[in-house]
């Protein structure tokens, strides 16, 4: 269908009835172009931490069914109330929520993913309506439960309509586009216009809160080019693609706070036993990262983990080294992990150099690089100065 396009509002743009209403206005605009809209919708303002957090009121450990059932409602909430505003004004508008929109998941409750979008329904829809009001973030299993696909979903939602559409896919947030880093830390963070598909996955795999990690995947696997802009001001926004046309060598830097390193020394000289140590950590649903391995006379591992991770690792190796003697298992709290992240850095020398340089006044605990990004670890009480240091060193 020409002129589809598919947006996806996040919270902050429906936190309210007067945002929502602004935000029928912007959809309205579109329509009044010649457009047809598919409209993706997460829950209003902080409805879903609202929803988590009253579910732990109830239980400390919610079934994972029964948390999805819970959640999804928010975002049906943001669906209804659009639709009507947008019928108020004129637009001829209908709101679907994932059954009826037929988004069709695994059955993962709490972190689903999309296995097939039936689009002859919204396409037939989109033949008697202007704009059909779909829920971000769930999707129903062939069974018919109810499912989320986690923190974010609602950016995975609409890329993925986007592609089985053929559409475009534009993402609105209160923030005017992608950032160097993080505006609301950094005022004078420089904004991106374009930023490869590459360089997106690593600053949200890092911490960057712009996009979801899984809906930038789905847009690389399909071509999609991302517009993401302010749902509020007519600023100029930034597109996620395949080429970076301004080819900066760093294009941004990220931080991801409550960090804790492990560290484990004096193991056997067993590489069977790094196997089944990260195996067993996987097994538990843990994230590592950071990794790093030494062997001399015995194998040292570092590695590290989210904060409130620290007890389900230890819990992991205990298991794991039960009955072995002679190692040491140390865990460190208080760390960030500061990233620069740049598809020039695959063609450019010396930036390393750059790096390490900008941070010569720093202990640096850990390092890990890629082609595109080099991290490191350091004490909290050094990121400012880190950050500050590398946001000058690669004018971010």
């Amino acid at each position: 269908m020409k002129n589809l396009i598919v947006q996806k509002y996040g919270g902050s743009s429906v936190a309210d009835s007067i945002k929502l209403k602004k935000v029928a206005e912007k959809v309205s605009g579109r329509i009044k172009k010649n457009f047809k809209l598919v409209v993706v919708v997460s829950a209003m303002g902080k409805t879903t931490d609202n929803l988590i957090k009253l579910s732990k009121e109830v239980s400390n450990n919610p079934v994972p069914r029964e948390l999805d059932m819970l959640l999804t409602t928010g975002e049906q909430v943001s669906a209804s109330l659009l639709a009507i505003a947008l019928n108020d004004i004129g637009i001829k508008s209908k709101s679907l929520n994932a059954f009826q929109a037929e988004i069709l998941t695994t059955g993962d409750f709490n972190q689903a993913r999309i296995k097939n979008l039936k689009i002859k329904k919204i396409r037939n829809l989109l033949k008697e309506f202007d704009a059909l009001i779909i829920t971000g973030f769930q999707g129903i299993t062939e069974e018919g439960e109810i499912t989320t696909l986690g923190r974010g979903g609602s950016d995975t939602s609409a890329v993925a309509l986007a592609a089985a559409l053929g559409a475009k896919c534009e993402i609105y947030s209160d923030v005017a586009g992608i950032y160097s880093t993080d505006p609301r830390l950094h005022p004078a963070a420089k904004k991106l216009k374009y930023i490869t598909y590459d360089e997106m996955l690593e600053m949200s795999s890092l911490g960057a809160k712009v996009l979801h990690s899984r809906s930038v995947e789905i847009a690389k696997k399909y071509g999609i080019t991302i517009y993401c802009g302010s749902t509020f001001s007519d600023e100029e926004g930034s597109f996620v693609m395949k080429k970076n046309i301004e080819q900066p060598v760093v294009s941004g830097l990220s931080v991801m706070d409550n960090q804790t390193q492990v560290t484990l020394s004096n193991l056997p000289l067993d590489f069977t036993l790094v196997h089944q140590i990260f195996e067993k950590v996987a097994k538990e649903g843990l994230n590592v990262d950071m990794i790093s391995i030494i062997s001399n006379s015995g194998l040292n591992i570092s590695f590290t983990v989210i904060e409130d991770k620290k007890t389900h690792v230890s819990k992991a190796l205990s298991q794991i080294l039960k009955g072995m003697k002679g190692f040491n298992i140390d865990y460190s709290s208080g760390y960030s992990k500061i990233s620069i992240v740049g598809i020039g850095m695959k063609s450019s020398s010396g930036v390393a150099s750059q790096y390490f340089m900008a941070l010569k006044d720093i202990p640096v605990k850990l390092v890990t690089t890629s082609e595109i990004k080099i991290s490191c670890l350091v004490e909290e009480k050094y990121k400012d100065k880190a950050v500050k240091s590398l946001i000058s060193t690669f004018e971010l």
